[in-house]
C-alpha cells in the first residue's frame, strides 16, 4: 500500500476530530430546568393529566385536542380520575401556567425546539 502510513495518520485524524465534540462534553450534560409553578397551579394540586406525563408528551395532548375540537367539534377532555377539563390551551392550560417566561420558554429553551403555538394563539402576558 503506498503512503500508508499518511492514510492512517489522516484515519486517525478524521476519527479524532469526529469524535471530539463526545471528548469535550465527556458526559456533562446541563442540568435540566425545573419549571416555576404559579400560585394557582400549586393551589390546584393536579393538571389535566399526570404530571410525569405532561412532562413528556404534553404536546402530544395538545396536538389531539387541536384536531378533535377542528375536525370533530369535541370541546371537552375528560381525565383519568374523571373531571372534565375544556380543550383550550388559553383557557385551559394558560389559566394555571400563565407565568409563560418562567414556565413553558425556559424548557422550550433548554430542549431546543419552536413551537408553533403561538402562529395562531396570542402569547400569555405574565401574571405573578
Amino acid at each position: 500500500m503506498y503512503d500508508g502510513g499518511k492514510i492512517i495518520i489522516g484515519l486517525i485524524i478524521g476519527l479524532g476530530l469526529l469524535l471530539s465534540p463526545f471528548f469535550y462534553n465527556a458526559g456533562k450534560a446541563a442540568k435540566a430546568p425545573d419549571p416555576e409553578l404559579t400560585q394557582k397551579a400549586k393551589e390546584a394540586k393536579v393538571c389535566v393529566a399526570p404530571t410525569t406525563y405532561m412532562r413528556e408528551s404534553h404536546f402530544t395532548l395538545l396536538d389531539e385536542w387541536r384536531h378533535t375540537v377542528v375536525r370533530d367539534g369535541e370541546r371537552y377532555y375528560t381525565s383519568d380520575d374523571g373531571k372534565k377539563y375544556y380543550k383550550g390551551l388559553q383557557t385551559t392550560c394558560l389559566d394555571c401556567h400563565s407565568n409563560y417566561s418562567k414556565f413553558c420558554e425556559l424548557c422550550h429553551n433548554y430542549v431546543d425546539v419552536d413551537p408553533y403555538c403561538w402562529d395562531c394563539h396570542i402569547l400569555p402576558e405574565e401574571k405573578k
